[in-house]
Protein backbone atom coordinates (compact mmCIF):
# COMPACT_ATOMS: atom_id res chain seq x y z
CA UNK A 1 0.00 0.00 0.00
CA UNK A 2 1.56 3.35 -0.98
CA UNK A 3 2.15 5.82 1.89
CA UNK A 4 -0.54 8.37 2.54
CA UNK A 5 -0.04 11.99 1.64
CA UNK A 6 0.71 14.30 4.61
CA UNK A 7 -2.77 15.86 4.50
CA UNK A 8 -4.52 12.47 4.38
CA UNK A 9 -2.26 11.01 7.05
CA UNK A 10 -3.00 13.92 9.36
CA UNK A 11 -6.73 13.44 8.80
CA UNK A 12 -6.50 9.68 9.45
CA UNK A 13 -4.57 10.30 12.67
CA UNK A 14 -7.18 12.83 13.78
CA UNK A 15 -10.05 10.39 13.11
CA UNK A 16 -8.21 7.57 14.88
CA UNK A 17 -7.61 9.68 17.98
CA UNK A 18 -11.23 10.77 18.00
CA UNK A 19 -12.35 7.11 17.74
CA UNK A 20 -9.92 5.99 20.44
CA UNK A 21 -11.10 8.69 22.88
CA UNK A 22 -14.75 7.72 22.45
CA UNK A 23 -16.23 6.23 25.67
CA UNK A 24 -17.86 3.33 23.80
CA UNK A 25 -14.54 2.42 22.20
CA UNK A 26 -12.72 2.46 25.52
CA UNK A 27 -15.37 0.31 27.19
CA UNK A 28 -15.17 -2.18 24.31
CA UNK A 29 -11.38 -2.38 24.60
CA UNK A 30 -11.49 -2.88 28.39
CA UNK A 31 -14.17 -5.55 28.04
CA UNK A 32 -12.12 -7.41 25.45
CA UNK A 33 -8.97 -7.26 27.57
CA UNK A 34 -10.86 -8.65 30.58
CA UNK A 35 -12.14 -11.53 28.49
CA UNK A 36 -8.65 -12.42 27.36
CA UNK A 37 -7.32 -12.16 30.92
CA UNK A 38 -10.17 -14.16 32.51
CA UNK A 39 -10.36 -16.90 29.85
CA UNK A 40 -10.48 -20.33 31.64
CA UNK A 41 -8.13 -21.95 29.14
CA UNK A 42 -5.31 -19.44 29.64
CA UNK A 43 -2.15 -20.82 31.22
CA UNK A 44 0.87 -18.81 32.34
CA UNK A 45 3.92 -20.90 31.40
CA UNK A 46 6.41 -18.61 33.16
CA UNK A 47 4.64 -18.73 36.53
CA UNK A 48 3.22 -22.23 36.38
CA UNK A 49 -0.03 -23.12 38.13
CA UNK A 50 -1.92 -25.80 39.95
CA UNK A 51 -2.65 -28.95 38.05
CA UNK A 52 -1.45 -29.68 34.55
CA UNK A 53 -1.70 -27.47 31.50
CA UNK A 54 -4.77 -28.06 29.34
CA UNK A 55 -4.61 -30.75 26.73
CA UNK A 56 -4.21 -28.88 23.50
CA UNK A 57 -5.10 -31.91 21.41
CA UNK A 58 -8.51 -32.18 23.02
CA UNK A 59 -9.37 -28.52 22.48
CA UNK A 60 -12.41 -28.16 20.24
CA UNK A 61 -13.55 -24.52 19.93
CA UNK A 62 -17.20 -23.91 19.28
CA UNK A 63 -18.16 -21.91 16.21
CA UNK A 64 -18.11 -18.16 16.88
CA UNK A 65 -21.22 -16.04 16.97
CA UNK A 66 -21.27 -14.52 13.48
CA UNK A 67 -23.87 -11.98 14.51
CA UNK A 68 -21.44 -10.29 16.89
CA UNK A 69 -19.20 -7.73 15.25
CA UNK A 70 -18.17 -5.54 18.15
CA UNK A 71 -17.95 -6.62 21.79
CA UNK A 72 -20.56 -4.04 22.80
CA UNK A 73 -23.03 -5.03 20.06
CA UNK A 74 -23.56 -8.59 21.26
CA UNK A 75 -23.84 -10.60 24.43
CA UNK A 76 -20.93 -12.41 26.03
CA UNK A 77 -19.67 -15.04 23.55
CA UNK A 78 -19.78 -18.70 24.51
CA UNK A 79 -16.42 -19.74 25.85
CA UNK A 80 -14.93 -22.86 24.28
CA UNK A 81 -14.90 -25.95 26.43
CA UNK A 82 -11.48 -27.30 27.23
CA UNK A 83 -11.43 -30.82 28.65
CA UNK A 84 -8.50 -32.42 30.40
CA UNK A 85 -8.01 -35.91 31.91
CA UNK A 86 -7.70 -34.52 35.44
CA UNK A 87 -10.46 -33.51 37.81
CA UNK A 88 -11.46 -29.88 37.47
CA UNK A 89 -13.34 -27.86 40.02
CA UNK A 90 -16.18 -25.81 38.64
CA UNK A 91 -15.98 -22.20 39.84
CA UNK A 92 -19.12 -20.16 40.31
CA UNK A 93 -19.54 -17.24 37.88
CA UNK A 94 -18.10 -13.98 39.11
CA UNK A 95 -19.25 -10.48 38.31
CA UNK A 96 -16.88 -8.23 36.38
CA UNK A 97 -15.13 -5.73 38.66
CA UNK A 98 -15.65 -2.06 37.88
CA UNK A 99 -12.89 -0.47 35.79
CA UNK A 100 -10.18 1.32 37.78
CA UNK A 101 -10.26 5.08 38.03
CA UNK A 102 -7.17 5.40 35.85
CA UNK A 103 -8.90 3.72 32.89
CA UNK A 104 -11.91 6.02 32.78
CA UNK A 105 -12.49 8.15 29.72
CA UNK A 106 -10.30 11.26 29.57
CA UNK A 107 -11.99 14.10 27.70
CA UNK A 108 -10.17 15.45 24.68
CA UNK A 109 -7.92 18.36 25.54
CA UNK A 110 -5.80 18.86 22.40
CA UNK A 111 -7.41 20.63 19.47
CA UNK A 112 -4.78 21.46 16.81
CA UNK A 113 -7.41 23.17 14.64
CA UNK A 114 -9.39 24.82 17.42
CA UNK A 115 -12.05 23.49 19.78
CA UNK A 116 -15.15 22.46 17.80
CA UNK A 117 -18.05 24.80 18.58
CA UNK A 118 -21.12 23.39 20.25
CA UNK A 119 -23.47 25.06 17.80
CA UNK A 120 -22.53 26.10 14.29
CA UNK A 121 -25.11 26.31 11.55
CA UNK A 122 -22.89 25.83 8.52
CA UNK A 123 -25.81 25.86 6.10
CA UNK A 124 -27.02 29.22 7.40
CA UNK A 125 -23.56 30.74 6.88
CA UNK A 126 -23.30 29.33 3.37
CA UNK A 127 -26.80 30.56 2.47
CA UNK A 128 -25.79 34.08 3.49
CA UNK A 129 -22.73 33.82 1.25
CA UNK A 130 -24.89 32.62 -1.65
CA UNK A 131 -27.18 35.63 -1.24
CA UNK A 132 -24.16 37.94 -1.54
CA UNK A 133 -22.92 36.15 -4.67
CA UNK A 134 -26.39 36.42 -6.20
CA UNK A 135 -25.91 40.19 -6.40
CA UNK A 136 -22.80 39.84 -8.60
CA UNK A 137 -22.93 39.34 -12.38
CA UNK A 138 -23.17 35.62 -13.20
CA UNK A 139 -22.71 34.93 -9.47
CA UNK A 140 -18.97 35.47 -9.79
CA UNK A 141 -16.96 37.74 -7.47
CA UNK A 142 -13.80 39.63 -8.37
CA UNK A 143 -11.13 40.63 -5.90
CA UNK A 144 -12.84 44.01 -5.54
CA UNK A 145 -16.07 42.29 -4.46
CA UNK A 146 -14.44 40.11 -1.80
CA UNK A 147 -14.89 42.74 0.92
CA UNK A 148 -18.62 42.00 1.01
CA UNK A 149 -17.96 38.26 0.83
CA UNK A 150 -15.55 38.47 3.78
CA UNK A 151 -18.21 40.29 5.78
CA UNK A 152 -20.75 37.54 4.97
CA UNK A 153 -18.21 34.94 6.14
CA UNK A 154 -17.75 36.76 9.43
CA UNK A 155 -14.09 37.42 8.68
CA UNK A 156 -12.04 40.62 9.03
CA UNK A 157 -12.07 42.84 5.98
CA UNK A 158 -8.47 42.23 4.97
CA UNK A 159 -8.97 38.51 4.74
CA UNK A 160 -10.58 39.24 1.39
CA UNK A 161 -7.32 38.71 -0.48
CA UNK A 162 -6.55 35.28 1.03
CA UNK A 163 -10.20 34.24 0.57
CA UNK A 164 -10.01 35.17 -3.11
CA UNK A 165 -6.74 33.33 -3.73
CA UNK A 166 -7.73 30.22 -1.72
CA UNK A 167 -10.82 29.81 -3.90
CA UNK A 168 -8.70 29.89 -7.07
CA UNK A 169 -9.52 33.43 -8.11
CA UNK A 170 -5.95 34.24 -9.08
CA UNK A 171 -6.09 31.86 -12.05
CA UNK A 172 -9.36 33.08 -13.58
CA UNK A 173 -9.71 36.61 -12.21
CA UNK A 174 -12.98 35.80 -10.46
CA UNK A 175 -14.51 33.21 -8.14
CA UNK A 176 -17.76 31.34 -8.75
CA UNK A 177 -20.23 30.83 -5.95
CA UNK A 178 -19.89 27.04 -6.23
CA UNK A 179 -16.10 26.97 -5.82
CA UNK A 180 -16.17 29.44 -2.97
CA UNK A 181 -18.89 27.59 -1.06
CA UNK A 182 -17.02 24.29 -1.41
CA UNK A 183 -13.81 25.90 -0.15
CA UNK A 184 -15.43 27.70 2.78
CA UNK A 185 -17.49 24.66 3.83
CA UNK A 186 -14.31 22.62 4.08
CA UNK A 187 -12.62 25.27 6.20
CA UNK A 188 -15.63 25.60 8.52
CA UNK A 189 -15.73 21.85 9.09
CA UNK A 190 -11.99 21.39 9.66
CA UNK A 191 -10.86 24.69 11.22
CA UNK A 192 -12.86 25.64 14.27
CA UNK A 193 -11.39 28.98 15.34
CA UNK A 194 -10.18 32.17 13.71
CA UNK A 195 -6.47 31.40 14.03
CA UNK A 196 -6.80 27.98 12.37
CA UNK A 197 -8.81 29.45 9.49
CA UNK A 198 -6.30 32.25 8.99
CA UNK A 199 -3.39 29.80 8.80
CA UNK A 200 -5.33 27.51 6.45
CA UNK A 201 -6.11 30.39 4.08
CA UNK A 202 -2.53 31.64 3.90
CA UNK A 203 -0.65 28.32 4.01
CA UNK A 204 0.54 26.79 0.77
CA UNK A 205 -0.90 23.35 -0.14
CA UNK A 206 1.08 20.53 1.45
CA UNK A 207 2.85 22.84 3.87
CA UNK A 208 2.75 22.50 7.65
CA UNK A 209 3.20 26.16 8.55
CA UNK A 210 3.51 29.73 7.31
CA UNK A 211 6.63 31.16 5.71
CA UNK A 212 7.48 34.72 4.75
CA UNK A 213 6.14 34.43 1.20
CA UNK A 214 2.69 33.37 2.46
CA UNK A 215 2.06 36.85 3.90
CA UNK A 216 2.79 38.71 0.66
CA UNK A 217 -0.72 38.45 -0.91
CA UNK A 218 -2.35 39.61 2.32
CA UNK A 219 -0.05 42.59 2.78
CA UNK A 220 -0.17 43.50 -0.90
CA UNK A 221 -3.94 43.72 -0.66
CA UNK A 222 -3.59 45.98 2.41
CA UNK A 223 -1.24 48.28 0.48
CA UNK A 224 -3.54 48.37 -2.54
CA UNK A 225 -6.85 49.02 -0.79
CA UNK A 226 -6.31 50.60 2.64
CA UNK A 227 -7.40 54.27 2.73
CA UNK A 228 -4.45 55.24 4.94
CA UNK A 229 -1.96 54.00 2.33
CA UNK A 230 -3.49 55.56 -0.75
CA UNK A 231 -0.37 57.68 -1.29
CA UNK A 232 1.63 54.50 -1.97
CA UNK A 233 -0.40 53.82 -5.10
CA UNK A 234 1.77 56.41 -6.86
CA UNK A 235 4.97 54.53 -5.94
CA UNK A 236 4.53 50.82 -6.76
CA UNK A 237 8.30 50.29 -6.57
CA UNK A 238 8.05 50.74 -2.79
CA UNK A 239 5.33 48.13 -2.29
CA UNK A 240 7.62 45.12 -2.00
CA UNK A 241 9.96 46.90 0.43
CA UNK A 242 7.08 48.09 2.59
CA UNK A 243 5.72 44.52 2.71
CA UNK A 244 9.16 43.09 3.50
CA UNK A 245 9.57 45.56 6.35
CA UNK A 246 6.30 44.56 7.99
CA UNK A 247 6.99 40.83 7.61
CA UNK A 248 10.32 41.33 9.37
CA UNK A 249 8.55 43.24 12.13
CA UNK A 250 6.37 40.17 12.61
CA UNK A 251 9.44 37.95 12.90
CA UNK A 252 11.31 40.20 15.33
CA UNK A 253 8.31 40.76 17.63
CA UNK A 254 6.39 37.49 18.13
CA UNK A 255 3.71 39.25 20.18
CA UNK A 256 2.23 41.79 17.74
CA UNK A 257 0.28 43.33 20.62
CA UNK A 258 3.59 44.83 21.74
CA UNK A 259 3.80 46.83 18.50
CA UNK A 260 2.03 50.12 19.07
CA UNK A 261 2.38 51.19 15.43
CA UNK A 262 2.23 48.06 13.32
CA UNK A 263 2.16 48.78 9.56
CA UNK A 264 3.59 52.17 10.46
CA UNK A 265 4.77 54.09 7.44
CA UNK A 266 6.94 56.13 9.82
CA UNK A 267 8.96 53.03 10.71
CA UNK A 268 9.23 51.99 7.08
CA UNK A 269 10.40 55.47 6.10
CA UNK A 270 13.18 55.41 8.71
CA UNK A 271 14.37 51.94 7.76
CA UNK A 272 14.40 52.60 4.05
CA UNK A 273 16.16 55.94 4.39
CA UNK A 274 18.87 54.29 6.49
CA UNK A 275 19.24 51.60 3.86
CA UNK A 276 19.37 54.17 1.08
CA UNK A 277 22.11 56.13 2.83
CA UNK A 278 24.32 53.03 3.10
CA UNK A 279 23.54 51.71 -0.39
CA UNK A 280 25.86 54.14 -2.17
CA UNK A 281 25.61 52.48 -5.59
CA UNK A 282 21.82 52.03 -5.18
CA UNK A 283 21.73 48.42 -6.31
CA UNK A 284 19.44 47.54 -3.38
CA UNK A 285 22.26 45.62 -1.72
CA UNK A 286 24.89 46.62 0.82
CA UNK A 287 28.31 45.07 1.37
CA UNK A 288 30.49 44.96 4.47
CA UNK A 289 32.10 48.30 3.68
CA UNK A 290 28.66 49.95 3.37
CA UNK A 291 27.30 48.38 6.54
CA UNK A 292 30.40 49.41 8.47
CA UNK A 293 29.36 53.06 8.00
CA UNK A 294 26.16 52.52 9.96
CA UNK A 295 25.91 54.88 12.93
CA UNK A 296 29.36 56.40 12.22
CA UNK A 297 31.28 53.11 12.37
CA UNK A 298 29.89 52.25 15.81
CA UNK A 299 29.91 48.49 15.20
CA UNK A 300 33.24 46.68 15.18
CA UNK A 301 34.60 45.27 11.94
CA UNK A 302 34.80 41.76 13.41
CA UNK A 303 31.08 41.80 14.08
CA UNK A 304 30.40 43.13 10.58
CA UNK A 305 32.38 40.19 9.20
CA UNK A 306 30.30 37.78 11.28
CA UNK A 307 27.08 39.21 9.85
CA UNK A 308 28.33 38.50 6.32
CA UNK A 309 29.60 35.03 7.27
CA UNK A 310 26.11 33.54 6.91
CA UNK A 311 25.49 33.13 10.64
CA UNK A 312 22.34 35.27 10.59
CA UNK A 313 21.44 35.62 6.90
CA UNK A 314 18.99 33.36 5.10
CA UNK A 315 20.27 33.88 1.58
CA UNK A 316 23.21 31.58 0.88
CA UNK A 317 24.42 33.96 -1.80
CA UNK A 318 25.58 36.37 0.91
CA UNK A 319 28.79 34.43 1.50
CA UNK A 320 29.43 34.19 -2.25
CA UNK A 321 28.56 37.74 -3.29
CA UNK A 322 29.47 39.50 -0.04
CA UNK A 323 26.24 41.55 -0.01
CA UNK A 324 23.01 41.47 1.95
CA UNK A 325 19.55 42.38 0.67
CA UNK A 326 17.06 44.86 2.02
CA UNK A 327 15.26 42.09 3.97
CA UNK A 328 18.47 41.14 5.78
CA UNK A 329 19.17 44.81 6.50
CA UNK A 330 15.73 45.23 8.11
CA UNK A 331 16.51 42.32 10.43
CA UNK A 332 19.92 43.82 11.22
CA UNK A 333 18.60 47.32 11.97
CA UNK A 334 15.76 46.11 14.19
CA UNK A 335 18.16 43.88 16.11
CA UNK A 336 20.81 46.59 16.44
CA UNK A 337 18.54 49.33 17.73
CA UNK A 338 16.58 47.12 20.15
CA UNK A 339 18.65 44.35 21.70
CA UNK A 340 16.03 43.52 24.33
CA UNK A 341 13.70 41.41 22.19
CA UNK A 342 14.13 37.60 22.12
CA UNK A 343 14.75 37.65 18.36
CA UNK A 344 17.49 40.27 18.56
CA UNK A 345 19.15 38.39 21.43
CA UNK A 346 19.21 35.27 19.25
CA UNK A 347 20.59 37.33 16.35
CA UNK A 348 23.61 38.66 18.25
CA UNK A 349 24.21 35.43 20.15
CA UNK A 350 24.57 33.55 16.87
CA UNK A 351 27.02 36.21 15.69
CA UNK A 352 29.19 35.91 18.80
CA UNK A 353 29.04 32.09 18.93
CA UNK A 354 31.93 31.51 16.53
CA UNK A 355 32.04 27.71 16.80
CA UNK A 356 28.26 27.24 17.02
CA UNK A 357 28.37 25.13 20.19
CA UNK A 358 25.67 27.16 21.94
CA UNK A 359 28.06 28.57 24.56
CA UNK A 360 30.02 31.83 24.58
CA UNK A 361 33.50 30.84 25.72
CA UNK A 362 36.32 33.02 27.02
CA UNK A 363 38.02 32.81 23.62
CA UNK A 364 34.96 34.25 21.85
CA UNK A 365 34.58 37.05 24.37
CA UNK A 366 38.28 37.89 24.03
CA UNK A 367 38.03 37.80 20.22
CA UNK A 368 35.44 40.59 20.12
CA UNK A 369 36.69 42.59 23.09
CA UNK A 370 40.20 42.98 21.69
CA UNK A 371 38.92 45.24 18.92
CA UNK A 372 36.87 47.19 21.43
CA UNK A 373 40.04 47.87 23.42
CA UNK A 374 41.80 49.11 20.29
CA UNK A 375 38.90 51.43 19.41
CA UNK A 376 38.87 52.83 22.94
CA UNK A 377 42.64 53.41 22.82
CA UNK A 378 42.17 55.30 19.54
CA UNK A 379 39.82 57.66 21.41
CA UNK A 380 42.35 58.13 24.23
CA UNK A 381 40.11 56.20 26.65
CA UNK A 382 41.71 53.62 28.89
CA UNK A 383 39.85 50.33 28.38
CA UNK A 384 38.92 47.96 31.15
CA UNK A 385 41.24 44.91 31.29
CA UNK A 386 39.80 41.75 29.74
CA UNK A 387 39.74 39.85 33.04
CA UNK A 388 37.81 42.61 34.80
CA UNK A 389 35.41 42.97 31.86
CA UNK A 390 34.66 39.23 31.80
CA UNK A 391 34.06 39.22 35.57
CA UNK A 392 31.64 42.12 35.22
CA UNK A 393 29.75 40.43 32.41
CA UNK A 394 29.48 37.15 34.35
CA UNK A 395 28.07 39.06 37.29
CA UNK A 396 25.71 40.84 34.92
CA UNK A 397 24.38 37.72 33.19
CA UNK A 398 24.68 35.28 36.13
CA UNK A 399 24.73 32.11 34.01
CA UNK A 400 23.31 28.89 35.43
CA UNK A 401 26.56 27.07 34.68
CA UNK A 402 29.48 29.15 36.03
CA UNK A 403 31.74 30.45 33.28
CA UNK A 404 29.43 29.37 30.41
CA UNK A 405 27.04 31.92 28.92
CA UNK A 406 24.20 30.36 26.94
CA UNK A 407 21.27 31.78 25.00
CA UNK A 408 18.71 31.07 27.78
CA UNK A 409 21.00 32.92 30.21
CA UNK A 410 20.95 36.05 28.05
CA UNK A 411 17.19 35.85 27.47
CA UNK A 412 16.66 35.61 31.21
CA UNK A 413 19.00 38.52 31.87
CA UNK A 414 17.37 41.97 31.70
CA UNK A 415 20.60 43.65 30.59
CA UNK A 416 21.46 41.58 27.53
CA UNK A 417 21.75 44.77 25.47
CA UNK A 418 24.53 46.02 27.77
CA UNK A 419 26.35 42.70 27.39
CA UNK A 420 26.31 42.81 23.58
CA UNK A 421 27.24 46.48 23.25
CA UNK A 422 30.21 45.92 25.56
CA UNK A 423 31.80 43.65 22.99
CA UNK A 424 31.04 45.24 19.60
CA UNK A 425 29.35 48.69 19.81
CA UNK A 426 31.75 51.25 21.26
CA UNK A 427 29.36 54.23 21.21
CA UNK A 428 26.59 52.52 23.14
CA UNK A 429 29.16 50.95 25.48
CA UNK A 430 30.47 54.40 26.44
CA UNK A 431 26.92 55.62 26.88
CA UNK A 432 26.21 52.83 29.35
CA UNK A 433 29.45 53.49 31.21
CA UNK A 434 28.35 57.07 31.86
CA UNK A 435 25.09 55.96 33.41
CA UNK A 436 24.53 54.13 36.65
CA UNK A 437 23.38 50.54 36.56
CA UNK A 438 20.30 51.47 38.57
CA UNK A 439 19.21 53.80 35.80
CA UNK A 440 19.51 50.96 33.27
CA UNK A 441 17.14 48.81 35.27
CA UNK A 442 14.72 51.65 35.94
CA UNK A 443 11.70 51.40 33.73
CA UNK A 444 10.16 54.26 31.86
CA UNK A 445 7.48 56.55 33.29
CA UNK A 446 4.75 54.21 34.62
CA UNK A 447 2.08 56.85 34.03
CA UNK A 448 2.62 56.90 30.28
CA UNK A 449 2.86 54.14 27.67
CA UNK A 450 6.15 52.27 27.64
CA UNK A 451 8.03 52.54 24.36
CA UNK A 452 10.55 50.00 23.16
CA UNK A 453 14.08 50.99 22.19
CA UNK A 454 13.16 50.57 18.54
CA UNK A 455 10.15 52.86 18.81
CA UNK A 456 12.24 55.52 20.55
CA UNK A 457 14.92 55.26 17.86
CA UNK A 458 12.37 55.38 15.01
CA UNK A 459 10.64 58.44 16.49
CA UNK A 460 13.92 60.33 16.94
CA UNK A 461 15.21 59.48 13.47
CA UNK A 462 11.89 60.34 11.84
CA UNK A 463 11.82 63.74 13.53
CA UNK A 464 15.38 64.31 12.33
CA UNK A 465 14.53 63.32 8.75
CA UNK A 466 11.45 65.55 8.73
CA UNK A 467 13.41 68.51 10.09
CA UNK A 468 16.09 67.89 7.47
CA UNK A 469 13.50 67.86 4.70
CA UNK A 470 11.90 71.08 5.92
CA UNK A 471 15.09 73.07 6.44
CA UNK A 472 17.10 71.55 3.62
CA UNK A 473 20.55 70.02 3.87
CA UNK A 474 22.82 72.28 5.96
CA UNK A 475 25.84 71.49 3.81
CA UNK A 476 24.24 72.46 0.52
CA UNK A 477 25.35 76.12 0.73
CA UNK A 478 22.11 77.08 -1.07
CA UNK A 479 23.26 75.29 -4.20
CA UNK A 480 20.79 73.09 -6.05
CA UNK A 481 21.68 69.42 -6.19
CA UNK A 482 20.52 66.78 -8.61
CA UNK A 483 18.43 64.05 -7.05
CA UNK A 484 18.26 60.53 -8.35
CA UNK A 485 14.83 59.25 -9.42
CA UNK A 486 14.58 57.20 -6.22
CA UNK A 487 15.45 60.21 -4.03
CA UNK A 488 12.87 62.29 -5.86
CA UNK A 489 10.27 59.61 -5.19
CA UNK A 490 11.23 59.55 -1.50
CA UNK A 491 10.80 63.31 -1.27
CA UNK A 492 7.47 63.08 -3.05
CA UNK A 493 6.22 60.43 -0.65
CA UNK A 494 7.04 62.65 2.30
CA UNK A 495 3.75 64.42 2.85
CA UNK A 496 1.36 65.11 5.72
CA UNK A 497 -0.59 62.01 4.73
CA UNK A 498 2.57 59.91 4.53
CA UNK A 499 3.48 60.84 8.08
CA UNK A 500 0.42 59.04 9.43
CA UNK A 501 0.42 55.38 10.33
CA UNK A 502 -2.58 53.17 9.77
CA UNK A 503 -3.44 53.33 13.45
CA UNK A 504 -3.42 57.12 13.38
CA UNK A 505 -5.51 57.17 10.20
CA UNK A 506 -8.17 54.92 11.69
CA UNK A 507 -8.21 56.96 14.90
CA UNK A 508 -8.68 60.24 13.07
CA UNK A 509 -11.33 58.77 10.78
CA UNK A 510 -13.63 57.85 13.65
CA UNK A 511 -16.09 55.02 13.18
CA UNK A 512 -15.48 54.36 9.51
CA UNK A 513 -16.98 51.28 7.89
CA UNK A 514 -14.02 49.95 5.92
CA UNK A 515 -16.25 47.46 4.13
CA UNK A 516 -18.25 50.39 2.79
CA UNK A 517 -15.05 52.24 1.82
CA UNK A 518 -13.89 49.30 -0.26
CA UNK A 519 -17.28 48.99 -1.93
CA UNK A 520 -17.39 52.67 -2.86
CA UNK A 521 -13.87 52.55 -4.29
CA UNK A 522 -14.82 49.82 -6.74
CA UNK A 523 -18.34 50.77 -7.75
Amino acid sequence: MPPLQPVLKRKVDELFLRWLSDPNTQRALHDGLRRIRDAPGSYDVTRGGPGTPPDVTSYRPEPPDVTCVLPLACSRPVRPSCRSPGHRKVQPPQEDPPPPASSRCIPAFYFPHGRPPETLDVDAVLNGIKRVFAEFPQERATVEDMGRVAKACGCPLYWKGPLFYSAGGERTGSVSVHKFVVMWRKILLTCHDEAARFVQLLMAPGSEGLVQEDFVPLLQDVVNTHPGLSFLKEAPEFHSRYITTNVKLLEVEPDINQLTEFFSYEHFYVIYCKFWELDTDHDLQVDAWDLGHHSDHAISSRMIDRIFSGAVTRDRKVQKNGKISYADFVWFLLSEEDKKTPTSIEYWFRCMDLDGDGVLSLYELEYFYKEQMQRLDARAIEPLPLEDCVCQMLDLVQPRIPGKITLPDLKRCKLAHVFFDTFFNVDKYLDYEQREQASLLRESDPDGPELSDWEKYAAEEYDFLVAEEVSGDPWDDDLPSELSPMEQKLNTLWSPLAQKSIVQTLTSSGNVDLYACVDRDHV
